[in-house]
């Protein structure tokens, strides 16, 4: 099971897309995970590989999503809630579970992102000293510009139109085409999930931009993410040096975690009404509809016991 998960995370490597791997690093009897067990979980909170039973899964997942929606990695414990004081500590998670089961687990989620993502637009000195600047730092770097001259190590892309804004929030687009197409542009980098949107430009004439797409309906939200002027106030400094405090600020956001993570789905969970465990309604087994409310269970235990105490409430 392991060779499967560690293939499937090779291949999603590859080709840049993200997930977390959870591996079972100590669990106690009777768990039904491994120690060394691991799995794979996507964004969307699909699930390849095997850590325990129908209660640690959806916990798991849950976690998962959360890791990589803040790109932190994170240490949970699952077991029976007297234990939980016990493994309490800075860095883990502590989940109690309430069903039959007196096994315990501790998991550790790590999420594998992409790696983050320069695009500059325009064939402007500070647009083709960046892309030198992120590909120095080890980003993926992307110069989009019908004028752009070739650039070691980084992608070029010939027009705006040829280049597919898709990308994540791992992403920083700067629109730097000195007055030619800004508005344009700008267009464009916002419609991608880029988790920083910078327009290299003056005050006054970022000020025009953002009002001109104002008057186009662009949404004040959207226009709300676009940093204009871009990059750290250095003063009045030269084209290649605002390419310097472009890349320092989106550094900065970086380091703080403003930059991290991807986009996740919403899980598909819901709360077992009767020991309180997340239960992932696309696969739960133990389901029961009552005055049109649909339950969800972990356990055929407890949805029996649901069905009796509202049995009672009836008679």
């Amino acid at each position: 099971m392991n060779r499967e998960v560690l293939a499937r995370a090779a291949a999603l490597a590859d080709t840049g897309e993200p997930f977390a791997l959870a591996t079972v690093v100590w669990r106690r009897a009777p768990s039904s995970g491994r120690a060394g067990s691991k799995a794979l979980i996507t964004p969307d909170g699909d699930v390849v590989g095997w850590l325990g039973g129908a209660c640690a899964e959806p916990t798991v997942v849950r976690s998962a999503l959360e890791a990589l929606a803040d790109g932190r990695p994170r240490l949970l414990f699952t077991g029976p809630a007297d234990e939980l004081d016990g493994h309490r500590r800075p860095g883990v998670t502590a989940v109690p579970m309430a069903c039959e089961s007196e096994g315990a687990m501790e998991i550790y989620i790590e999420p594998v992102l992409p790696d983050f993502e320069l695009i500059a637009i325009g064939g402007s000195p500070a647009a083709q000293t960046m892309v030198r600047l992120a590909a120095d730092l080890g980003w993926r770097a992307t110069l989009v510009d019908e004028q752009a001259t070739a650039v070691d190590g980084v992608e070029v892309v010939r027009s705006l139109e040829a280049w597919n804004p898709s990308p994540g929030r791992r992403a920083a687009v700067v629109v730097a085409t000195q007055g030619h197409y800004d508005e344009r542009a700008l267009r464009v980098a916002l419609a991608s999930e880029a988790g920083y949107v910078g327009l290299v430009a003056s005050r006054k004439r970022a000020a025009t931009v953002l009002e001109y797409l104002r008057s186009e309906d662009v949404s004040d939200d959207a226009l709300a993410r676009v940093h204009a002027p871009a990059g750290m106030d250095l003063g009045s400094v030269e084209p290649n040096e605002i390419a310097v405090a472009v890349i320092a600020e989106i550094v900065a956001l970086k380091s703080g975690g403003g930059l991290d993570g991807v986009t996740v789905a919403a899980p598909a969970l819901a709360t077992d009404p009767v020991c309180g465990m997340s239960v992932d309604t696309r696969s739960a087994q133990h389901v029961y509809e009552h005055e049109g409310t649909t339950f969800y269970f972990c356990a055929a235990s407890c949805r029996k016991a649901f069905m009796a105490e509202k049995a009672g409430e009836a008679s």
